[in-house]
């Protein structure tokens, strides 16, 4: 089978978002500061591995559909929906808040380009619920660091 022109673009899309999370991922883990920070600085590194793996899961299947992935940072940099991530020291608080919003922005363009995906190759839509859950997940674990509880 070859990508559609609509098929490709979504997957890209994913993939650029993917490298730019996996970027401010580590950005992220080396400049983070404050209470909890070894327990977030793991967690960081948890959620680049996801991103790395899941990147190179998406750009191999563009490459099965005989689409060409484009991971340059010139791209990753323009085409990323992801917001610029804070530079410098940055405290365990607002990396908590700053990552949340990074994975959920990539759970976003994954959703976003769900229906044409399975529209256009079914099997391409295992690999997108295995990134929701997998990053799901990790937004709800990093999120967490800051809940509020009622219980006493």
């Amino acid at each position: 089978m070859k990508a559609s022109d609509q098929l490709a673009h979504g997957l890209q899309a994913i993939l650029v978002d993917l490298i730019e999370l996996s970027l401010q991922g580590k950005q992220a883990h080396w400049n983070i500061v404050g209470p909890n920070f070894r327990d977030l600085h793991l967690q960081l590194d948890e959620v680049v591995a996801a991103a790395r793996l899941h990147a190179d899961e998406v750009a191999e299947r563009l490459r099965a559909l005989h689409a060409v992935p484009d991971g340059r940072t010139a791209t990753v940099a323009k085409t990323t929906s992801l917001s610029e991530p804070n530079d410098g020291l940055v405290s365990t608080s607002s990396t908590v808040d700053a990552v949340v919003a990074a994975i959920d922005s990539v759970c976003a363009t994954v959703r976003g380009v769900y229906d044409a995906v399975e529209k256009d190759d079914a099997a391409t839509t295992d690999i997108l619920n295995q990134i929701l859950l997998q990053l799901e997940k990790l937004s709800w674990m990093v999120g967490a660091e800051k809940a509020k509880t009622t219980a006493p």
